[in-house]
């Protein structure tokens, strides 16, 4: 067993990360110690160094369990004074006392709600259906406040309203039918009829302590399904729907599964910038930010002739500034010049340029734009003094922290300015970008399969209801494919040998692809579909690339045709994550950039960590959106982010 140190982290953080060794190991080493201290005394040495460590967490362990049982049994002790609709309140809604329905649902799945029949609480939500019955005496309410997919049955009669008072905002059961209303109800826990299908338990209303009314007459968000086309319309309403409320809480528990296994596993988390001058993929598809067009729309600005001044009076005084220079000349092969002559001459000179340099460059004001000599636009006078973009990556950013960290790892948005429609390609999307020190490529992909792996077990245990409702409404397969992946390593494969097996896939007439299949080409998705979904039925890791598909800064393999890059292909999406052994070999880099046609100044900094203590490093990006569309089964990307942005779309509301 081998005892990985972070050994010596401040003592006053929780401590409970040091037990990466299990106590029964400790409790051997104690033993071990002591046999051994009565040898040391008569030698007259100290206990080895590990040994002692050991000892000093060993004895803070135990100090900090007591602790905790301690403090355990303090916390049942008082939540036993406390009823079951309290224990069950949420802390940040006290002026309700609301219980969130998930909690209601939880508890009655224990032992058939029988737990809860008979007590009395509060929910609130918003009404999925509503249906009258018993001539509009009694009404039925599937309220649903986003905690669960799971609706409750709300009864509510018509008589509570008479101690309901004015306050709720409702008058009537008419109020409180249309879908889209919400609500916040007391009532008490009971068990449905014995008739009743799909429910364990349903809340009685007894108050109404709040409602707002919702017009069904215009609500975009009527009870009959909507299309997912028209939902992104209404980007605003549609989280209101039982899908988009799935995909939520699934972003939701991958989010917190990344965060969750990258500190497990020692990593820190880096915030690297979104805006950048440098392109990291090299395709050049970015969006450009700068604060210069606010002129554009002024009304000089709006003017496509040259603003302010005229050719000719930039010529004129060019002209007059050429005569005063000759005239110092001039002045100057005198024998005897006059020295207040040139003085003044020359402060004539200083002003003349100093005029002809604000003309010439009120002249090269073009539409509200400034210009340079050659006609391109001067960025000096921009924001930050020049170009700047969008970053497409934070990789090249997080790099220079792992080259000081060891490991560590960046989620956030990327934005690629493609003029691409497809269903999976977005103009703003998240990625998450570990770096790891001091690895090659075989531990890059291992560390990305493990993560992958972390992700969909974290998924089963927290959100199994939602992957239910995915398989029910749109992937049959779906929660299979997330248990297969959470069970079962991944295969791997050079890209080499998956070339091989796609040639004899199409040579044996088992598969024909649209796109040809030869060594070199960048493999398309129905290329790695069938590599993960046909050949291998689970992820496959292809690894080893030609160089000429991939990013400059990825190692070159000794072969001289390949680089260390490596590929995650999972069924239902194609690539999931891409990744690489980084190159550390100065010389080598900066061929590469040469190569890709690389300004090097321009990334001089990236440069120094192979100057200034370079190190074997790798990493690799994986694109969230994709990452649910593999769990969920969803099919469109514009789907599974709460704003999708594409070509000519960037609505917020509608």
């Amino acid at each position: 067993m081998q005892i990985f140190s972070p050994f010596w982290k401040n003592q006053s953080e929780d401590l409970s990360f040091i037990f990466l060794v299990k106590k029964d190991v400790l409790n051997a080493l104690y033993k071990a110690h002591r046999n051994t201290q009565c040898r040391q005394r008569k030698r007259k040495q100290r206990a080895p160094l590990l040994v002692r460590e050991l000892l000093v967490y060993f004895l803070i362990y135990n100090i900090k369990e007591d602790k905790d049982k301690e403090e355990e049994m303090e916390t049942t002790a008082a939540d036993l004074t406390k009823t079951l609709p309290h224990r069950l309140t949420s802390p940040y809604s006290k002026c309700f006392n609301r219980v969130p329905i998930v909690s209601v649902h939880e508890k009655a799945d224990e032992n058939g709600g029988l737990s809860l029949v008979g007590e009395t609480l509060v929910v609130g939500g918003w009404v999925k259906t509503g249906r009258e019955a018993d001539a509009g005496k009694i009404l039925f309410l599937e309220v649903n406040d986003g905690s669960t997919p799971q609706s409750l049955q709300v009864v509510v009669s018509s008589e509570i309203f008479s101690s309901s008072g004015d306050s709720s905002g409702a008058s009537s059961l008419a109020d409180m039918r249309p879908t889209g209303t919400s609500v916040v109800i007391e009532g008490e826990i009971k068990l449905p009829p014995e008739t009743a299908k799909g429910q364990v338990i349903e809340l009685h209303a007894s108050r109404v302590l709040s409602v707002g009314k919702c017009d069904a007459s215009t609500y975009p968000i009527a009870k009959k399904k909507q299309t997912l086309e028209y939902l992104r319309d209404k980007i605003h309403m549609r989280p209101r729907t039982n899908t988009i409320q799935s995909i939520a809480r699934v972003r939701n528990a991958l989010a917190f599964a990344t965060h969750e296994f990258f500190n497990l596993h020692g990593f820190c988390y880096v915030h690297t910038p979104l805006i950048t001058k440098s392109d990291c993929e090299g395709a050049g598809e970015m969006f450009q930010v700068t604060t210069l067009l606010g002129e554009c729309d002024e009304e000089d600005g709006k003017k496509f002739t040259k603003s302010f001044v005229e050719e000719a009076v930039v010529m004129e005084k060019r002209e007059e500034t050429a005569a005063i220079e000759t005239k110092i000349a001039e002045m100057k092969q005198e024998e005897k010049p006059s020295k207040s002559g040139l003085k003044e001459q020359n402060k004539k000179l200083e002003q003349a340029k100093k005029d002809l340099s604000e003309l010439e460059r009120k002249f090269r004001k073009v539409g509200g734009l400034q210009r340079s000599e050659d006609g391109t636009i001067d960025y000096s006078e921009d924001f930050f003094g020049e170009k700047t973009f969008l970053t497409v990556s934070g990789q090249l950013a997080v790099e220079t922290y792992a080259c000081a960290l060891s490991n560590v790892y960046t989620f956030g948005p990327t934005f690629r300015a493609e003029d691409s429609y497809t269903t999976r390609h977005l103009a703003e999307f998240w990625m998450i970008e570990p770096e790891l020190a001091f690895a090659d490529l075989n531990d890059d992909m291992q560390c990305a399969e493990d993560y992958v792996r972390h992700c969909c077990k974290y998924l089963l245990k927290t959100c199994r209801k939602d992957l239910e409702f995915f398989q029910k409404m749109y992937d049959k397969n779906c929660l299979e494919r997330v248990e297969n992946v959470a069970n079962n390593p991944f295969g791997r494969v050079s890209y080499t040998e998956a070339i091989e097996i796609l040639k004899d896939a199409v040579e044996t007439k088992k598969k024909e692809f649209v796109y040809p299949v030869e060594w070199g080409i960048d493999l398309a998705t129905e290329h790695e579909r069938y590599l993960a979904e046909e050949v291998y039925k689970k992820p496959v890791v292809v690894y080893n690339y030609p160089k000429d598909i991939k990013a400059f800064y990825m190692r070159l393999n000794p072969d001289g045709k390949t680089v260390a890059a490596m590929d995650i292909l999972v069924p239902k999406v194609g690539e999931l994550v891409g990744g690489s052994q980084r190159e550390e070999r100065l010389d080598v880099l900066e061929q590469r950039m040469k190569d890709c046609g690389l300004e090097l100044e321009e990334y001089s900094w990236y440069l120094d960590l192979r100057r200034y203590g370079s190190v074997t490093h790798s990493g690799f990006g994986l694109g969230f959106e994709r990452l649910i569309l593999f769990t969920t089964g969803m099919e469109n990307i514009r789907d599974v982010i709460p704003y999708p942005r594409w070509p000519k779309n960037c609505l917020e509301g509608h």
